[in-house]
């Protein structure tokens, strides 16, 4: 791992091609989030390249004149990496290593992916950004890649496996994405079976765009020590913790992964294990950076990761965060009425979370339903299971077997009543 303040960071140009539909304004900001992604991995940023086109040139992606204009460029600041917002194809990321001399030429999905290296702290992360990297990396090997790679070090080179391993052929690689799946399934068993034994419980998901506050907020609820750095993702792994909401209202808060645009499909792929908590949320928090300009363009990015998910119809509670960064009430107002339903806080300081326990208390009864039921005596495993991770409100013993009147939420209810058919059935 490279260290911030001992390493001189890497003198680093981002390129951004304005496609038919798209204003300079909009590749502004987009370039805008690819350098915070960028002095993420530890680059300086020392100027911006933007070019309008009518079709993605198949050789350079650019224009081959725009091309030699960066690469140029690159020489007189004596840049060594040149980042592009878009994911090249595996013959542009080639033809750019045959004609840049000592000059890395990485995309967008590369850029993250070194980040995820960077972060990965537990076996089930670096497993999921190792599988990733190599499906990544697989169609991009080449002779001269991997030259320049071991020549020159640096972002884009981590890949979580050594130096020397990233000359292995595509064999060794294609073995060792087939060694890493194995892992992830068996991470995926364990995950499965920690997941049945918090099947009772209410749970809420933390999701959000990544720097949105979500550890803080998660910290804040819950008094967790969790690790929090301005930083984009600064923790890969989800954390789990039991949040009482009052005495009688315990709930399990998780806080994930942070989204963000044009997250590369393999890696989306890779932690589908750590999204599952969010697949299987009785609740799920949307955060927002409230004092955002690009609020808009990130609640739908959050929409579309969810919608590929599957997770879109599960009931959510929209927190617009960071309220104490404005100053302007009028904004503020502004958001509100924008988004009418949602809360607006600050983690940081602590403000209006009282509220927010309470429109997640307002969910959370919305989601309980209360059902009588009638077993036999010898159904005494059913009769047990039946009172778990429920609240029994009446029990009577008559002559023939067991009433039970219980109350619970409604995936714990629908639970209970699937294996009572399976019974009887």
């Amino acid at each position: 791992m490279i260290e911030r303040d001992t390493v001189e960071k890497e003198k680093a140009l981002l390129v951004g091609v304005i496609q038919q539909g798209m204003t300079e304004a909009i590749i502004h900001e987009h370039l805008d989030e690819l350098e915070l992604l960028a002095d993420t991995a530890g680059a300086e940023i020392v100027g911006r390249i933007t070019q309008r086109v009518s079709k993605i040139n198949a050789a350079t992606f650019i224009g081959k004149g725009k091309a030699d204009e960066l690469l140029n460029q690159a020489k007189e600041l004596d840049v060594k990496l040149i980042v592009f917002d878009d994911e090249l194809s595996p013959g542009q990321i080639k033809n750019y290593h045959k004609i840049s001399e000592n000059v890395k030429v990485l995309d967008r999905s590369g850029l993250i992916l070194d980040i995820f290296q960077k972060h990965a702290k537990t076996k089930e992360a670096q497993t999921q950004v190792d599988l990733a990297f190599l499906e990544y990396l697989l169609p991009r090997l080449t002779r001269q890649w991997t030259h320049l790679e071991r020549q020159m070090g640096g972002i884009g080179t981590r890949a979580g496996m050594g130096e020397t391993q990233i000359e292995i052929d595509r064999r060794l690689i294609r073995t060792r994405i087939t060694k890493l799946k194995k892992e992830l399934r068996r991470i995926e068993k364990e995950r499965d079976t920690q997941s049945y034994r918090r099947q009772s419980e209410f749970r809420v998901s933390l999701v959000g765009y990544t720097n949105a506050g979500k550890s803080t907020l998660f910290k804040a609820l819950t008094g967790s020590d969790v690790y929090i750095q301005d930083r984009l993702f600064a923790t890969l792994d989800t954390t789990v913790r039991k949040l009482k909401l009052d005495e009688s209202h315990p709930i399990l808060l998780s806080d994930t992964v942070g989204f963000i645009r044009k997250l590369p499909h393999n890696l989306v792929a890779s932690f589908k294990s750590t999204l599952k908590e969010v697949l299987e949320a009785d609740l799920i928090l949307v955060m927002l950076d409230i004092s955002s300009s690009q609020i808009e363009d990130h609640i739908q990015t959050i929409d579309e990761v969810l919608k590929e998910m599957g997770a879109h119809e599960i009931p959510q509670i929209l927190v617009l965060n960071k309220v104490d960064l404005i100053c302007d009430g009028n904004m503020v107002e502004s958001r509100q009425r924008k988004f009418p339903d949602s809360v607006t806080i600050s983690a940081q300081r602590h403000l209006r979370l009282s509220e927010l326990r309470s429109r997640i208390l307002e969910k959370m009864e919305e989601n309980f339903q209360t059902i009588d039921l009638e077993f036999p005596y010898d159904r005494g495993r059913t009769i047990a299971q039946a009172q778990v991770g429920v609240e029994v409100l009446k029990r009577e013993y008559e002559e023939n077997g067991v009433k039970l009147r219980i109350r619970g939420s409604r995936s714990r209810i629908n639970q209970i009543l699937s294996a009572v058919d399976k019974k009887n059935g």
